[in-house]
């Protein structure tokens, strides 16, 4: 089988998210959270005789790549074919995973080999769901939304400071014409920006690409409930790491997890202290591990990836307390 993917930080991710420490060294549990083509999951596999790992992927055409990938591996691997989210909502693995792993990036099948919109160098049909077997399609989106809820979500998930032009230009092109295709989004983007905006280091189309993606997939909303749920059902004493590509999704890891290493996590309106004044996790990567200038140069994709990782101390039960 043709491997389309390269894992990013896959050392980087070796090293921080090693399983170290009895009883971990001889019999620990990962869940790597976006499975892909198995990439990580190969690695991890190969580095640790060990190490077992279910693997959790949206997408059933990928997860069967990676089924076929990690066959060698087939004793210590095990699959779950869903959204991370859903997985760690309704946890029901008889252990506690000792590591976890979340690869935030869209796999390079999906632009490339998944006929689905996600590249606008393509003409396919405009859909970009990771799951296409239910949801809203980016064509649904694109020919449903008003112009001030595209313009408003193009931003809000891209910061395209030409939303708006793009927008207009976007309901303008839909009241002759359903869009339908990847490649004529791509074309209607690059004809409503400006000349020199058109000849910057990245495609017009990008960003609302990108803005697009999200909200068809639900990434930031099932991110922020994800990272959340994986850190409830984490082993005390296990790790977890998140590898994200863009501000928006980052933004979210990082304060997350400053606020599990805070002493007192007690939510303002608390009059004084009553969560133990200790900290949930440890913070590994005070600035994130970031792709040397070799992967970089080996892999584009990997730019702009960053790797966070926290070890559990706790249970974040004194929160919710707090909440309640």
């Amino acid at each position: 089988m043709e491997i389309v993917h390269t894992p990013v930080l896959l050392q980087e991710c070796l090293r921080y998210l090693s399983p170290e420490g009895e009883p971990y060294e001889k019999d620990a549990f990962m869940i790597d959270c976006t499975l892909g083509e198995g990439g990580h999951s190969f690695g991890f596999l190969e580095s640790y005789p060990s190490l077992r790992i279910k693997g959790i992927d949206a997408d059933s055409v990928i997860q069967e790549r990676a089924r076929e990938r990690l066959a060698p591996f087939a004793g210590r691997m095990s699959f779950y074919s869903g959204w991370f989210d859903e997985f760690f909502r309704g946890y029901a693995e008889m252990r506690r995973p000792d590591l976890i792993l979340f690869d935030l990036g869209i796999s390079v099948f999906h632009y490339e080999r998944s006929g689905r919109g996600f590249s606008f160098r393509h003409d396919e049909a405009l859909d970009m769901r990771l799951n296409p077997a239910s949801g809203e399609s980016a064509c649904d989106i694109v020919n449903g939304m008003t112009e001030a809820q595209l313009a408003d979500m193009i931003y809000l998930y891209s910061d395209e400071k030409y939303s708006r032009r793009i927008a207009a230009a976007i309901v303008r092109a839909r009241s002759l014409c359903r869009i339908t295709s990847a490649s004529v989004l791509a074309d209607i983007i690059y004809d409503a920006v400006p000349a020199q905006y058109r000849h910057g280091a990245i495609h017009p189309a990008t960003r609302t690409f990108q803005a697009l993606r999200i909200q068809v997939n639900g990434e930031l909303k099932r991110l922020s409930e994800a990272v959340h749920g994986a850190f409830s059902v984490l082993n005390a004493g296990g790790k977890m790491g998140v590898i994200t590509f863009h501000s928006l999704e980052d933004r979210i890891v990082k304060n997350y997890f400053r606020n599990l290493g805070k002493a007192c996590v007690c939510p303002p309106e608390v009059p004084s202290c009553v969560c133990g004044g200790s900290p949930c996790a440890e913070l590994l990567t005070r600035k994130p591990a970031e792709p040397s200038a070799e992967e970089i140069s080996r892999n584009p994709p990997s730019r702009s990836a960053k790797l966070r990782v926290v070890r559990k101390i706790r249970d974040p039960e004194e929160i919710r307390r707090c909440k309640l």
